[in-house]
């Protein structure tokens, strides 16, 4: 009589549920261990997320896309002379080194004109989501920008810059706001996540209660026209109240949910 030879791998009863979500759930087990293809499958995710962190930005490739959008863009850099300051020293990478201080001084409109909306493009914590998303983004969003009649700073490109280094930028270049296309940190399902931060009224200093944020773009996350939609909301609210971050919310989503389950308040 033959025995028979037990599963190498025991299933988890809600290893269903991992068509609806990237995370790591109900992976199995093999004996007291995980099994072999979900622990290579976390390696490869943890060396992307590095890889995302430490890959250099591409400035050139990303000044072509604009180019050919019809953009050209100003180079500048944080005052993180190098990728490992970056990381060091998160304060270095909020200001602008002397050099592209200098440079966008003698780009500054007329302060009584000034323009509507400059758009910064960080590497952040992952140059790898600036390189797949910005300038496909933009593809969608400078149209839409087109239609608003707002006047645009020329795009700026920032190495080794986080968040709040779009503030000194559009200070500099008379922004009334300023939206910063950045890089991410990686998560281990997703190191090409890139964000968007809309500052109204920006200034030296402003903090993260005053930012709006969009994440996630990415292609297995939310999309282009998603994120333009969204976005195109927050500038034009923002413009219209004079306002951003926590005082101004995002009521798109809840704007859809009415129009598509009706309201007792407007149906007849």
């Amino acid at each position: 009589m033959s025995r028979k030879t037990p599963a190498l791998v025991t299933e988890d009863p809600w290893g269903t549920l991992r068509r609806f979500t990237d995370a790591r759930i109900a992976l199995g087990r093999s004996g007291v261990s995980l099994p072999t293809h979900p622990h290579l499958a976390f390696q490869l995710a943890h060396a992307q997320a590095r890889d995302a962190v430490h890959l250099p930005l591409d400035v050139d490739a990303v000044a072509q896309g604009l180019a050919a959008l019809g953009y050209p863009a100003i180079r500048l850099h944080s005052a993180a002379r190098d990728r490992r300051e970056y990381l060091q020293r998160p304060d270095l990478g909020r200001v602008l080194d002397a050099a592209s201080a200098q440079a966008l001084s003698a780009r500054r409109p007329d302060p009584a004109a000034g323009v509507d909306l400059a758009i910064v493009i960080a590497d952040g914590l992952s140059a790898t989501a600036v390189h797949h998303h910005a300038v496909a983004l933009l593809h969608t969003l400078i149209p839409a920008l087109a239609d608003t009649g707002w006047s645009l700073a020329p795009i700026a490109i920032v190495e080794q810059g986080r968040v709040a280094v779009g503030d000194p930028v559009a200070v500099a270049l008379g922004a009334r706001m300023v939206a910063v296309l950045i890089g991410e940190r990686p998560g281990l399902s997703s190191p090409d996540s890139l964000g968007v931060y809309v500052t109204y009224a920006p200034r030296r200093g402003s903090t993260d209660a005053e930012r709006n944020c969009i994440s996630n773009i990415r292609t297995a996350g939310l999309s282009y026209d998603a994120a333009t939609h969204t976005l195109m909301y927050l500038l034009r609210e923002a413009m219209r109240r004079r306002i951003s971050g926590v005082r101004l919310k995002d009521e798109t989503a809840t704007a859809q949910r009415i129009v598509s389950r009706g309201s007792f308040l407007t149906d007849d």
